[in-house]
């Protein structure tokens, strides 16, 4: 029977359960049009971005 050979870190133990409560990246809405848009990215229906108009979208 396998038996470790030091004590498990804290920090160890809590990264390795951290991988099973990933729930992937949450979804955020626009400010100015309310269409779900990644957080901290242009907006791909408006191009808005941080209030300011970041990219022309036709």
């Amino acid at each position: 029977m396998g038996v470790p050979k030091r004590k498990m870190s804290k920090m160890k133990k809590r990264q390795r359960k951290a991988a099973n409560r990933y729930e992937g990246v949450q979804v955020t809405y626009c400010t100015v049009c309310a269409k779900p848009a990644k957080p901290h990215c242009v907006c791909p229906s408006c191009g808005i971005y941080k209030g300011k108009q970041v990219v022309t979208v036709e």
